[in-house]
């Protein structure tokens, strides 16, 4: 079984684990007590050395992944939100004041999308949705992904679909619009609605009582105990990098949907081929609705799956979801979880394990535990240009080297972690000298509830499951709702973007 654990930190320490600007930062401040010290203002020196402690932990010692000064302005901004109501969500749907059926209605983060419906593409014709988001200015593909999975794949097999991956992210470097690639899975409790409808569609009416015992007996044994899995895989392009390349298509929307197509049709590819994916289908604006409606809403799923069925019959029934309905009735984020009609949602992000992780080792985070509990991960791959990665890397290497001459010349042993942290530098450089590609990922994992179940409860024991699978949680606290849209709603969200 092979472990991947060659990753490495953003940035390497300087000196004594800190960056350049946390450097520079403390030594200017500590100048008042160098000058206090030498005009012998014993008192004066004392005070600024206390005010300078204070300043090396709001700029220096991390605090759940941020820095007081991070969380400061954190709690600030979501203090401020919430007193202005800017934090608060009701659909216009709910106050009868729509419009537009085809104007999306989404909270937060999703306020800017707009859907648009492309050309006919592929063999199909079918009118892929692209979607923009006119807040990160940036375009995006969603497709529907359905894979054998690894519990029954060989050792080998495994690695194959781990070197897969690692040819597409290099296939997106070198297409140069790819600025990131999402891939996320949704696990819910089998609702029976697709069971449901077909015994009622081939349950004779003179059948033995007996099988229709034993019928009815299996159908509710193997309901509760099932779950089902949606898997999506988004590509995001930026508009400054789109922009150039529509112009040959013509520009405009259409331009832009004939460049996504050309990259869609690539990813394709490579997601049968190497990836292992036994289909892949580009979702329309209509399919993306509703897999942003069942999002926000699981139970919803069951409902429109027997309107559906009750189309196939003949029945004049719509099935489809308008934008305008796709999101939440009301939605409230809270500091801890993320409140959306029904449910709650408590999310927390992955941190990379030191001793590595082999593929599959995330397959418990998407275990469901109870009743109408729902989990869901995304794995986002942001894609770094070839010539920002060999800046990146060589400047980690620069700051490697400088870091361990500093630390021999004040004669500070080198810890074990840092040792490592700087062969993984190294080891980097070296796969990029030989054409790899470089990328940052992260995981975010959410569970989903009812609102009779507990949301704290929920996430301890969203935190065990990943903790389980040899990872170390971190709730992502005053985020609840920016996290929730990244993992659950496939329409190019992620957390590596700022608006503007």
């Amino acid at each position: 079984m092979t472990i991947y654990g060659d990753y490495s930190r953003a940035r390497i320490g300087w000196f004594f684990g800190l960056s350049g600007w946390q450097l520079g930062t403390l030594t200017v401040a500590v100048l008042p007590v160098a000058v206090a010290v030498s005009r012998s203002a014993w008192a004066s020196a004392g005070l600024f050395l206390v005010l300078w402690a204070l300043l090396a932990v709001v700029v220096a010692v991390p605090v759940r992944g941020r820095s007081v000064t991070g969380w400061l302005a954190a709690t600030l901004a979501t203090a401020a939100g919430g007193l202005m109501g800017w934090t608060r969500f009701r659909a216009r749907a709910t106050r009868g004041a729509v419009r537009d059926p085809a104007q999306a209605d989404l909270p937060g983060v999703l306020t800017s999308i707009e859907v648009h419906e492309g050309p006919p593409y592929g063999p199909t014709y079918r009118r892929v949705a692209l979607v923009q988001n006119h807040a990160a200015r940036t375009w995006a593909l969603t497709a529907a992904v359905v894979h054998p999975g690894l519990g029954l794949a060989e050792a080998s097999e495994r690695d194959g679909y781990g070197r897969g991956l690692s040819q597409l992210l290099d296939v997106q470097v070198k297409t140069e619009l790819v600025s990131e690639v999402i891939l996320q899975v949704r696990t819910v409790p089998e609702d029976g609605a697709e069971r449901a409808d077909w015994m009622a569609r081939h349950r004779q009416p003179g059948a033995p009582a007996a099988a229709r015992v034993i019928n009815d007996t299996l159908a509710a044994t193997l309901t509760a105990a099932s779950v089902r899995t949606e898997s999506f895989v988004t590509i995001v392009v930026p508009e400054s990098r789109l922009s150039k390349v529509a112009k040959e298509y013509g520009g405009g929307v259409s331009g832009r949907a004939r460049a996504l197509h050309a990259v869609a049709a690539e990813t394709e590819s490579h997601l049968r081929a190497a990836v292992g994916a036994s289909s892949v289908e580009w979702l329309t604006s209509a399919e993306l609705a509703t897999a942003c409606r069942t999002g926000f809403a699981p139970g919803d799923r069951a409902s429109l799956v027997e309107a559906l069925a009750a189309h196939a019959a003949g029945d004049q029934v719509n099935t489809e979801v308008p934008w305008s309905m796709a999101g939440p009735s009301g939605a409230d984020p809270a500091p801890r979880h993320y409140s959306h009609d029904a449910w709650n949602s408590v999310s927390s992000t992955l941190k990379l394990p030191v001793k590595g992780a082999a593929i599959g080792a995330l397959a418990p985070i998407l275990s469901t535990q109870q009743d109408g509990e729902r989990r869901a991960l995304m794995v986002c791959y942001p894609i770094v240009p070839a010539g920002q990665a060999a800046r990146r890397s060589t400047n980690s290497e620069f700051a490697a080297d400088l870091g361990q001459e500093l630390n021999a010349r004040a004669r500070r042993k080198i810890s074990t972690r840092s040792r490592d942290e700087v062969d993984k530098v190294r080891r980097i450089e070296s796969k990029l000298a030989r054409g790899n590609s470089l990328t940052e990922p992260y995981a975010v994992a959410t569970v989903t509830v009812p609102k009779t179940v507990s949301a704290a409860e929920a996430g301890r024991r969203l935190d065990a499951a990943i903790r389980r699978c040899g990872f170390a949680p971190m709730r992502l606290d005053l985020a609840q709702d920016v996290s929730f849209a990244a993992t659950v709603v496939p329409l190019g969200v992620s957390l590596t973007r700022r608006s503007g």
